[in-house]
């Protein structure tokens, strides 16, 4: 998907399971690299409280069984004596760039996910020519990525739980490697259908692993900054694919796809695998040795040890939640703002333009080419400026902003397409058309795509997460595969009315988010979902 697709799991929620509570004090998260960096650089404050006989005895347990050994230790406090306490638990000065490292490998996966999703837009003029499709066979070629993705959402919690993080992500790279060969060396429909599935596989098995694998390596005070780079990628690669397909054939623009996995397989041989899941699968000694990489190689990680091993066994303590817990009334309000958002962002029509932006450039007389090209260039810079504004603003803000503009954007689209059909204002209809989408790309990035996603792992309490989480992905898909397969339908049955649809369903939107969607910025999690019950 468009949008900070975050996947489904069955066994583990969209936002990471194994994640620190974060306190008041903490809810701040850098945006900008800049920031990230002299953060990481100003020691931490340390702020001491209570704590019961009980939970202080579980805290010493944790140090004990996870402590570094004792040489690790001295040498971590005579480092720690020269240049006083480090941040983010103990993390020393060379942990920056090995988190960032393997950050930047993961987003590969990211990178993958966006070309996957635009390469359907400037590949459809030379598949169609050179296979002679249909507009409804296209359609089912742009929108059988999403089966695949509803596939590999399902698996990839049990794959990241079993295998780990890193393997999910080779397994994933290995499948779209397949996926984009497959599309190469492809003489009919039916070999583009399995192409384009296993492509869709390989993305719903990424989108759920690569925000969990970012999360649960970076230190807190660099989480929300690291975890934007996420949505960023997947802009970028579809930005990339609509930008180079201008350039190529639907053949060559394969290799786009090709790069990104080629580097995450290569990356992954050099950073560490998940902290948290190697303590979550009783690995101590391979945990001690993951966080001290990513900490730095002087740092004491004992505290940030315990805590984890501590929130871990909270976890395990819990009762298993069932699918009609979601029903009862402390926490029917969290559901229907999560689902509500997400069946809002696909009846807005974000895959329908995503996948056939060159279609809807070339229907309304405007180079598809040249229209592709200018939305890929100006997507990464308002992606960018959604991020930063995510603390700054606050959630309900940019999604009343960004609705009313996917609204005036799908009004535009659909008002030039009417002229066309009316054959009035001959000379306005091309220009009307690329304004449109222009404004619909520019609303969107910037707070109906990154947004629900954020506040959907904001709202759910821990103990629904995963069964929360995995029904609202789940219902995100379905509306994504029933809008990119029904689109061309729609076009053929009336364009002007297609547009102005979905222009009415981000009116709704307006008016669902003032009533429902509360505001999350600068709230522990705690008091967010409390305030949902």
């Amino acid at each position: 998907m468009m949008a900070a697709a975050f996947p489904l799991s069955t066994a583990a929620p969209p936002s990471p399971p194994l994640v620190l509570r974060r306190s008041a004090a903490a809810a701040y998260s850098p945006s900008s690299p800049f920031e990230l960096y002299r953060n990481h650089r100003r020691p931490a404050r340390r702020v001491h409280c209570a704590a019961s006989a009980s939970a202080a005895a579980r805290r010493r347990d944790a140090c004990c069984a996870l402590r570094p050994p004792a040489a690790a230790r001295g040498g971590a406090a005579a480092a720690q004596g020269q240049a006083g306490a480090a941040p983010h638990g103990g993390a020393g000065e060379g942990s920056l760039w090995m988190v960032f490292l393997a950050t930047a490998v993961a987003v590969c996966g990211s990178f993958e996910f966006g070309t996957c999703v635009g390469y359907s837009a400037p590949a459809q003029a030379g598949i169609v020519n050179d296979f002679g499709l249909s507009n409804s066979e296209y359609g089912v070629f742009g929108s059988v990525l999403t089966i695949g993705a509803m596939i590999g959402a399902l698996t990839s919690g049990g794959l990241a739980d079993s295998l780990g993080r890193k393997t999910t992500m080779g397994l994933a790279a290995i499948i779209g490697i397949v996926g984009w060969f497959t599309i190469y060396f492809a003489n009919g429909a039916t070999m583009l259908y399995l192409g384009r599935v296993l492509l869709g596989y390989c993305t719903g098995v990424l989108s759920y692993v690569v925000p969990v694998f970012i999360s649960e390596i970076a230190p807190k005070d660099l989480r929300g900054g690291l975890a934007s780079s996420n949505q960023l990628f997947i802009c970028s690669g579809c930005s990339a694919a609509y930008i180079i397909g201008a350039l190529l054939s639907w053949r060559s623009l394969v290799l786009v796809g090709l790069v990104p996995c080629a580097f995450l397989l290569v990356g992954l041989l050099f950073i560490p695998e998940s902290p948290r899941w190697l303590a979550n699968t009783g690995r101590a000694k391979e945990f001690n040795a993951s966080l001290q990489k990513l900490r730095g190689e002087n740092a004491d990680i004992s505290e940030e040890a315990a805590g984890i091993r501590e929130y871990i066994e909270s976890l395990r303590s819990l009762p298993e939640a069932r699918v009609q817990d979601l029903f009862q009334r402390k926490n029917l309000f969290a559901v229907i703002v999560g689902v509500g958002l997400m069946v809002f962002q696909q009846l807005g029509g974000i895959n329908a333009l995503g996948f056939y932006t060159s279609y809807i450039f070339s229907s309304a007389g405007f180079s598809g080419k040249l229209g592709t090209t200018l939305i890929g260039i100006f997507q990464i810079p308002l992606t960018l400026f959604g991020a930063l504004l995510m603390d700054r603003s606050g959630r309900r803000a940019l999604l009343l902003v960004s609705a009313s503009g996917t609204f005036l954007g799908c009004f535009l689209t659909g008002l030039s397409f009417y002229f066309k059909a009316q054959g009035v204002y001959a000379q306005l209809v091309p220009t009307l058309a690329l304004y449109g989408i222009s404004v619909y790309y520019a609303a969107y990035s910037v707070g109906m795509g990154p947004v629900p996603w954020v506040i959907m792992s904001e709202i759910f309490s821990i103990e629904i997460k995963a069964i929360a989480g995995s029904l609202v992905t789940l219902v995100s898909w379905i509306g994504s595969f029933a809008i990119s397969y029904s689109f061309n339908f729609l076009m053929d049955w009336n364009s002007a009315g297609t547009f102005f649809l979905f222009s009415a369903a981000s009116l709704v939107t307006v008016l669902f988010v003032a009533r429902l969607v509360p505001e999350t910025k600068g709230k522990a999690l705690e008091e967010i979902q409390e305030s949902f019950t």
